[in-house]
This record gives structure tokens, sequence and C-alpha cells, in this order.
């Protein structure tokens, strides 16, 4: 048996069907599906730690996780791994790449920044129900952009978190925020270099209402500032939220350019 080595895994999948990425005692999860294939392939039982946590019903394009192995990983297997992990997954998850790196390389803790992507569509297009929110209302786009450039301006976003829920802090570095039109959808696009939990779909709760006209720009400063969750808007469906990008301070390459360079 040789020395564990550790690997980054890039996968991508649609969250229709999975209660979150991260294991649940009573329901499917993607860390699940993902950890049972792993374990198929290797011969060994795998536990991946994901770079974060998505809820109920959010889609990722981008998402990693990290793992250890204690078997040779063979050239052999090196060259049919993609093509047998997505073999033995569900159609709506992907691997795209799998990558080593050192021992105490880390998915989550090594991650210092993440974008995520809100999908809005106007009019009813049954392609787009599991990937999108249909709001049927005229929205003041300058007005939400407005409101948007305002949280780049704090760091507590306290307001936006779910309830209960188990913050070691509530400051994150909001380095992105605004809304782009895309033909007859809209789509709201926020980087950060941490996210709170339920933190983007309250966030897009509170910038719809100001597009209907409910408040004006100004109002989420107050919303903000009152670090109280019962002045943001409602969280809005999961369906339209996406997990679009995961940097860190180091190159992650795919295993087969490692290869090809060593």
């Amino acid at each position: 048996m040789c020395k564990k080595q550790r690997f980054f895994i890039e996968l991508s999948y649609h969250g229709q069907h999975y209660h979150g990425w991260q294991y649940q005692p009573n329901a499917i999860a993607v860390q699940e599906k993902l950890d049972q294939a792993l374990s198929n392939f290797f011969g060994e039982k795998i536990e991946t730690l994901g770079c974060g946590r998505t809820d109920t019903g959010v889609h990722a394009t981008q998402f990693f996780a990290h793992f250890d192995i204690a078997t040779e990983f063979s050239e052999q297997k090196q060259k049919r791994f993609l093509k047998s992990i997505n073999a033995m997954l569900p159609y709506d998850i992907a691997v795209k790449h799998i990558v080593k790196v050192h021992e105490d390389a880390h998915a989550r803790f090594d991650a210092i920044k993440r974008s995520y992507e809100y999908h809005i569509h106007f009019h009813k297009n049954p392609f787009k129900t599991h990937t999108s929110w249909l709001v049927p209302d005229l929205l003041d786009i300058t007005e939400m952009n407005k409101a948007a450039a305002y949280l780049l301006e704090y760091k507590d976003f306290g307001a936006f978190c779910k309830a209960n829920a188990a913050n070691f802090t509530n400051i994150c570095d909001v380095s992105r925020a605004e809304w782009i039109k895309e033909g007859n959808a809209i789509v709201f696009h926020i980087t950060a270099n941490r996210f709170l939990r339920n933190m983007v779909r309250a966030i897009v709760g509170t910038l719809v209402d100001i597009g209907k006209g409910k408040h004006r720009a100004q109002h989420i400063r107050s919303v903000i500032e009152s670090k109280s969750r019962a002045h943001a808007g409602a969280s809005v469906p999961a369906c339209g939220l996406f997990l679009t990008e995961i940097s860190y301070p180091y190159i992650v390459k795919p295993f087969e350019e490692i290869l090809d360079n060593e």
C-alpha cells in the first residue's frame, strides 16, 4: 500500500433531484453519489470534502472537492478515470478533472473567491423551469443595480443569513454584484471570498423587491445596517441559483496536464 495521496476533483451538477451537496441522513445528496462512485473505482472507502455546501435544488457549474487515496493510482487507472467515474454517476452529475495536490491542500479552506449567478426569466419557458425563476413582473434593472452596488460598501451581511445559522462570523468581502441582461432574461452575478447560508437568495429577493418598486435602491442600506434577517426580502427559489466559480491561491491543473509536465 502506498502513502496516501490527496486529489482535487472538479465537477458540475444539476441540483434539481438533490438535497444539496452535503450528506443528508434521510435524503439524497451529490456528495453521497460521488463518494459511492469514487469508492467503487478505487476499491477503498472514499470520503470527499467539498469546497462548500449548496442548498436543495441549487446547481453548480464548477465545484471542487478533495479526497485521499491509499491505493496506487496507476497509469492505466489514470487513463480511464473520467470515463469510468462518469459512467458510474447519474446523468445530472459530471466529473471534469482530477488534480493531484499537496497533502495539506484543502478544497474548502483554501478557496479565496467564490462566484454565483442567479437567473430570472420573464415569460413562461418549459426549458427553464428548473434552472431559472419565472418573474412575470416588470423589473427596474437600473434601480436594482444601484442597490447591488451598495453591497460592495459593507462587510457584515448578517441581514441576509438564514435564521439560527451557526456562523463564526457574518463578515464577507463582496467584490462583484451586478445584474446583466441576457436576451429576455437577467442574471445576477455576485463574487465574494465567502458566503453565508442562504445569503445570495436573500439578497436577490431584496433586490427584486426594489426592482418591483416596493423600495428605492437606498433601502438595501437600511437592511444591511439592521443586521436582521426580518428586514430583508424573502429568499427566492433555489432553481435559479448556480455556483459558477471557485478560485484558489495556487493553480489547479487537470491531472493529465501535470503528468505531461513531469
